[in-house]
């Protein structure tokens, strides 16, 4: 089996040294590594070029700044010979095993895609909450998401494709902005087969600022929007598939508007619900700190309730705006890094 890494990459000069690193020292290497540089204006030429001019990896720049992943993602994808595509970020290390887990994981033919396991670095309380989500999301949700064979979202810093069949029937359409969640909806409209592997691990980083949290989340949450009228239909398809995706929205829909309802209806009893959420929150959070052997993470809950709020806000904001107005803004937002060291 032969592995490519598509890797696209815009102003990436404080991270992309690691990210490369990360990728020529797997145990299983890659046959193949390949990155895009979006036309960027910072160092991240320059470090490509000194390992691109070592032949450890494939450079290609696009002819012009696309602003946009997936369009240099679909440019990257002309260069790739391998049997499989994996595809991660320039803000992202990959775990020393993760090329084997990968692999491990396409054994079954039938298998056509593979999300792996993101956890995010450490740098403050904001990655501290983005490091609870992703414990729960991966360890709860989605481990019973793959048991129900129906993963949500393969993680764009960690999914695997088979090439032949991503070129024929996934591919490219540049309409949404989460075009990891788009791909997942049209590997299920194929009734392709996805599972989940928890030891195919990246590293990603996160943001750091209250700003950068808010430009991601306002593009996760629309891009959800986006997705789910492109690709409603697909909850008739299947009773499970439309137990999730309601569950998903509805009680997304339903809780936001409590957040904010409550409080106008009865303060005492909002206070009561809050005491319960911060309650239940600490206690998943020991075992996230356990699971993940972070012990931060056992006090994850004080800043998480204050995200609460803000989280509410942005879900109801892209409501409104993609769901009700029917805005297709497409700009995405590249958050500012504080980079990765080398190891």
């Amino acid at each position: 089996m032969k592995l490519s890494l598509l890797v696209p990459c815009f102003n990436e000069e404080k991270s992309i040294q690691a990210c490369i690193q990360s990728c020529l020292s797997q145990v299983r290497k890659f046959d193949e590594i390949i990155f895009i540089d979006d036309c960027s204006t910072d160092g991240t030429s320059a470090i490509l070029a000194s390992y691109s001019g070592e032949g450890l990896i494939i450079a290609k720049r696009t002819p012009q700044n696309t602003g946009n992943k997936s369009t240099a993602q679909e440019f990257g994808l002309q260069f790739v010979t391998g049997d499989v595509v994996v595809t991660t970020d320039a803000d992202t290390v990959l775990d020393s095993h993760f090329t084997e887990e990968i692999e491990r994981s396409f054994i079954s033919e039938e298998v056509v895609a593979v999300a792996g396991h993101v956890k995010s670095l450490d740098y403050n309380w904001l990655t501290l909450c983005r490091a609870f989500d992703y414990v729960v999301g991966q360890h709860i949700n989605k481990l019973a998401q793959s048991y129900v064979n129906y993963i949500f979202v393969m993680p764009g810093a960690a999914s695997a494709f088979r090439t032949e069949l991503f070129r024929k029937y996934i591919g490219f359409d540049h309409d949404t902005i989460t075009e990891d969640l788009d791909f997942t909806y049209k590997l299920h409209w194929e009734n392709f087969k996805i599972i989940y592997n928890d030891k195919a691990i990246s590293y990603t980083e996160d943001p750091t600022t209250l700003s950068n949290y808010v430009n991601q989340i306002r593009r996760w949450f629309g891009g959800g929007w986006q997705n789910l009228i492109k690709h409603f239909d697909i909850a008739f398809t299947s009773p499970i598939r439309a137990f999730e995706l309601s569950l998903i929205y509805t009680e997304g829909l339903i809780f936001s508007l409590l957040v904010f309802i409550l409080p106008i209806i009865n303060i005492l009893f909002t206070l009561w619900i809050l005491i319960i959420y911060f309650a239940v929150t600490s206690v998943f959070g020991i075992w996230a700190a356990w699971k993940e052997n972070r012990p931060m993470l056992a006090l994850v809950a004080f800043p998480y309730v204050a995200l609460l709020y803000i989280n509410a806000y942005i879900y109801l904001e892209q409501f409104i705006k993609i769901v009700v107005f029917r805005n297709k803004d497409l700009i995405w937002f590249k958050p500012d890094r504080i980079g990765i060291n080398p190891q």
